[in-house]
């Protein structure tokens, strides 16, 4: 069964700095025929304006994803870390027992657009933590690359919760099958341009959830950059 989640759908706000929509219920939109799927809690899409963002704040018992899509997002925490973000990198963040950081557009020029994504972890009172590691080629590759995992197997960011995340760049026809296991769940979001999943078409921003299929199909549509969640 898949169930699609359309662009036009989700939940949105606009600010002087900032242009947001959100996938499921967050800050002060909320819907509670949306409240996350399965592990999975945020995907929230964000544009962030020249030389602005958000300003220190805290987190606690959430795995934060950053997947950036366009420019640069500086991130400095109370663990001491401090990083600039580009696409092709993705960053996990274990807020565990609590952490507190800032995010910023770091050009005075251009705007930075990313995906923020929260998954539940797998239990309360974890270690703060934090990762960043790099993934991606220039062009698209026609796979699905695994890029956070429970166990951080084949390069993966580690993530506190079964759960694995994979990042897909497919070209114009490209094909890729994902397979999950029995009573797994699973969650796609197209970040850029568009596909079909097992025939059902999705486009630029749209999500899907997906349940009871023994075989994920993607095929792409045009240039495409996606995100499959492998879910309890």
């Amino acid at each position: 069964m898949i169930t699609t989640r359309p662009a036009r759908e989700r939940g949105h706000a606009r600010y002087s700095w900032l242009n947001t929509y959100h996938s499921f219920s967050f800050g002060d939109y909320y819907d509670p025929e949306h409240m996350g799927f399965s592990s999975l809690r945020v995907i929230n899409e964000d544009w962030i304006g020249p030389g602005k963002g958000f300003p220190t704040h805290g987190h606690q018992n959430m795995e934060i994803i950053t997947y950036p899509l366009a420019g640069a997002l500086a991130h400095r925490d109370s663990l001491g870390n401090g990083s600039v973000i580009r696409p092709g990198e993705v960053q996990r963040m274990t807020a565990g027992t609590g952490i507190r950081h800032s995010e910023y557009n770091p050009s005075e020029t251009e705007p930075t657009h990313l995906l923020q994504i929260w998954l539940l972890p797998e239990r309360h009172g974890l270690p703060p933590g934090y990762e960043q590691k790099r993934f991606d080629k220039d062009a698209p590759d026609g796979r699905l690359r695994l890029v956070a995992s429970r166990d951080g197997r084949a390069g993966s960011l580690t993530i506190h919760q079964d759960a694995s995340v994979y990042s897909g760049r497919l070209g114009k026809d490209d094909t890729a099958t994902h397979h999950p296991g029995q009573g797994r769940k699973c969650y796609v979001q197209v970040a850029r341009g568009g596909l079909t999943l097992n025939n059902v078409p999705l486009a630029e921003g749209d999500g899907a959830a997906v349940e009871n299929e023994e075989a994920l199909h993607l095929a792409a549509t045009g240039t495409t950059e996606v995100l499959l969640f492998d879910l309890p």
